[in-house]
């Protein structure tokens, strides 16, 4: 018998290649943090010696959940100004607090915060857009949580920077001393949006981007007020002036992209561009929805981001998932858009395409990193499970998983966080609340 690690028993299995196999009554063997089988339980007694065995016998294990979009120390600002058109809030709002109270400590711990809330909620991976990506780095270390960490570049004067020049010079130096230095940690480059970057700025960081070979990962075409901008200053929409710019390719994740032509959506999947919605996101903010029929039916990768939760306003992408099926069903009249398994697939292995960090995570495979949750359907919300597939999609939600593995150690157990004290975190975070508090929003009505 091979020593191993860890051996997990459970019901039903889902590997996600392909994303239709469900696997009954098997079993997953990880031997220093990767996926070396996937086989009938039966088997697994005989040849496997394994340190730790689970049994999960009324449970789901899958691969774990990817919020490719998400601003996570933006959890402070929760509910900090709701029911706002995302200009007035953004401007009015979110950036003057930001600007005020946003700093490498503050950002530290609102990552934290938002990091805890992914983990019982069965993500174990995230794409984050936002400044001091070093402290957000130190926070998902700590917890041990996989990050795709975006190094911010725009011209919205704050802490972090001034300008678009400030972003790329401290995107390099973080580059030079910090890539590939560690194995949870990946990079991109993020400029905000067309609105916040100037040409010359795309144009370097493009370059950078080559350099590294990095994704881009940007907010595009989300709101009809940021077109009618790109029309009044570049004379053209912001897709077409990313094209000419050379940013249109395999290397840029796209998200919300609410407002699209065809032709658009035929552009994007020539140059095989990733897109991320945030279907959630879009609909508190009024920005519309997209139109998710055309863009999957065009061949393009799609995935699945929460936003950040000043904006959703939580980092829920079962929620995500239901939402993006429904909408999709219901604005083309037919149920049989968007099946179940093909939202799955955009909340795990078609994240990581975007993020390229496919060969690495996103399904069950022996030789992939073990980064697994576990969801428990014995409550009796959740009962009966006919297809479990379905099932994800359509009826669980955060509180239904119990237990996260990432790179086969423990994040979760039993529905209780073991890497971050939640007492001791919001004891952190309650004086914060109350230097925020005076940007929020009051309706005077």
């Amino acid at each position: 018998m091979q020593k191993i690690d860890t051996l997990i028993h459970a019901k039903w299995v889902l590997p996600m290649a392909p994303s239709q196999r469900i696997l009954n009554q098997h079993s997953i063997a990880i031997d220093e943090g990767k996926i070396i089988a996937c086989l009938p339980t039966s088997e697994s007694h005989q040849l496997f010696d394994a340190t730790n065995v689970v049994t999960k016998d009324q449970h789901i294990l899958m691969p774990g959940l990817i919020n490719n979009h998400t601003h996570s120390p933006m959890n402070l600002l929760r509910g900090l100004a709701d029911d706002l058109p995302l200009m007035q809030w953004l401007n009015h709002h979110i950036w003057p607090a930001e600007n005020k109270v946003m700093n490498p400590d503050v950002v530290e711990l609102g990552s934290t915060l938002a990091i805890a809330e992914m983990i019982r909620g069965g993500t174990t991976c995230f794409n984050d857009n936002y400044a001091f990506p070093l402290n957000t780095r130190n926070a998902a270390i700590h917890a041990g949580i996989r990050a795709s960490l975006g190094l911010l570049i725009f011209n919205v004067e704050c802490q972090w920077s001034n300008n678009e020049k400030e972003g790329l010079d401290k995107a390099k130096t973080i580059l030079t001393e910090h890539n590939q230095s560690h194995p949870l940690i990946s990079w991109t480059l993020a400029p905000h949006s067309p609105y916040t970057v100037n040409d010359a700025a795309f144009l370097q960081l493009k370059e950078l981007a080559e350099q590294y070979q990095l994704p881009i990962h940007l907010h595009l075409h989300e709101t009809l007020a940021e077109i009618e901008m790109s029309h009044e200053h570049h004379h053209m929409r912001p897709i077409q002036r990313l094209a000419q710019l050379g940013l249109i390719d395999q290397d840029l994740i796209a998200v919300h992209m609410v407002h699209l032509t065809p032709q658009e959506i035929d552009l994007l999947a020539e140059k095989q561009s990733h897109i991320v919605l945030c279907p959630e996101s879009n609909l508190k903010l009024g920005s519309g929805i997209a139109p998710i029929k055309s863009i999957i039916d065009g061949g393009i990768n799609v995935s699945l981001g929460t936003d950040g939760a000043a904006s959703n306003n939580d980092l829920d992408v079962f929620s995500e998932m239901r939402t993006s099926a429904l909408l999709c069903k219901g604005a083309a009249q037919d149920p049989t858009t968007l099946p179940a398994h093909e939202v799955l697939a955009m909340a795990t292995i078609n994240a990581a395409k975007a993020l390229k960090l496919d060969h690495k995570i996103g399904s069950i495979e022996p030789g992939k990193q073990a980064d697994i949750i576990a969801i428990d359907t014995s409550e009796y919300w959740q009962q009966p499970v006919y297809n479990p597939i379905s099932h994800l999609v359509y009826a669980a939600n955060p509180l239904a998983v119990s237990d996260s593995w990432v790179a086969g150690t423990p994040l979760m157990k039993n529905k209780t966080l073991t890497t971050i004290d939640t007492t001791a975190l919001s004891s952190q975070i309650a004086p914060l609340i109350e230097q925020i508090r005076p940007f929020m929003y009051q309706d005077k009505k």
